[in-house]
């Protein structure tokens, strides 16, 4: 069962939420664009499995409507992708948490790789956008990062406590 824990505040998520936020609009030279991770995605993933009564919906909601805003893209669009993620990784989190984490990798790239396909789906409807396979790159990358990413915060969980 879900139970929330208090050493994780508020303010440590959305402080890693922002600078997740912050990698996501890094600017990149346009070679380099495909090969950039959802980081905002993994890092609303990671946050929605860990402490799923505090980070859902309404995180992914707030977080989309600020790239929305950075990116110029039309006001929703990722409000929307990000809102649908929480509600996936909402669905998907009993099973999730008693996955090994090569498991979790895959539905990593499952959720991100729905998210993304959406995503071209409203551009082509918002406008001229032809579809590549490439989007897909994104979603492979966070799965191969999600590994290290979920080491690395359980890393720096346990540092604090045994101090």
């Amino acid at each position: 069962m879900a139970t929330s824990n208090p050493a994780v505040n508020l303010p440590w998520i959305w402080l890693t939420l922002l600078l997740a936020l912050c990698l996501q609009v890094m600017p990149l030279a346009d070679g380099w664009q495909i090969w950039r991770p959802d980081w905002l995605g993994l890092m609303l993933i990671y946050w929605c499995m860990r402490v799923p009564r505090r980070v859902g919906v309404f995180h992914g909601f707030v977080l989309g409507l600020l790239l929305d805003l950075i990116e110029g893209a039309p006001l929703g669009q990722n409000a929307l992708l990000l809102s649908l993620l929480a509600f996936l990784c909402a669905l998907v989190y009993p099973r999730f948490r008693a996955y090994s984490l090569l498991q979790q990798a895959v539905l990593i790239l499952v959720l991100l790789g729905t998210v993304q396909l959406v995503e071209q789906w409203l551009r082509t409807l918002l406008g001229p956008f032809s579809i590549h396979l490439s989007f897909l790159l994104p979603s492979l990358i966070g799965a191969a990062l999600w590994p290290w990413l979920t080491t690395l915060f359980r890393a720096l969980r346990r540092r604090p406590a045994s101090s």
